[in-house]
């Protein structure tokens, strides 16, 4: 028991040093509260508005596929080191353990993690096309209000 009185009195002192700091942080610390010391900080920009949603789910799906690949980079490293010494088996629990992660992309890219933007929905126009409409009806063309006319020229 005596080999450990060291590291018990160095963790005593260092408990009773932090209880001290926040007593003291907290009795000798200045109260002048204000709207811009309240705020929160936003690297200089002044906050205008509330932050408008949280973040989608497929961002973190993201960050998870990245931080996946970087296992498997990582896992990949002492196998290219000693490739020799595992032979075969090394070889095939290399492929098995990238097919499983292949095969994680693979469903998180089909169930969308990648397709970012606002959802689209596709729907047919066909009722909303007449055949009078021609490209002169339909289109305006922008900028050539007080120009010659072309064909008139």
């Amino acid at each position: 028991m005596g080999q450990y009185l060291p590291v018990i009195c160095l963790m005593i002192l260092a408990i009773l040093f932090g209880a001290l700091s926040f007593v003291a942080s907290k009795l000798l610390a200045p109260r002048r509260p204000s709207a811009a010391k309240q705020a929160p900080y936003e690297c200089g920009i002044v906050p205008s508005r509330e932050p408008p949603e949280r973040f989608p789910v497929s961002f973190y799906i993201v960050a998870m596929l990245f931080i996946m690949f970087d296992i498997e980079i990582i896992f990949i490293y002492p196998y290219a080191v000693s490739r020799r010494e595992l032979g075969s088996f090394g070889f095939w629990e290399m492929i098995a353990f990238s097919a499983v992660f292949f095969l994680a992309f693979v469903y998180v890219v089909a169930r969308g993690a990648l397709d970012w933007g606002p959802v689209q929905k596709y729907h047919r126009v066909d009722s909303a096309v007449s055949a009078d409409r021609t490209l002169t009806s339909t289109i305006r063309r922008v900028g050539t209000e007080g120009r010659i006319d072309e064909k008139a020229a």
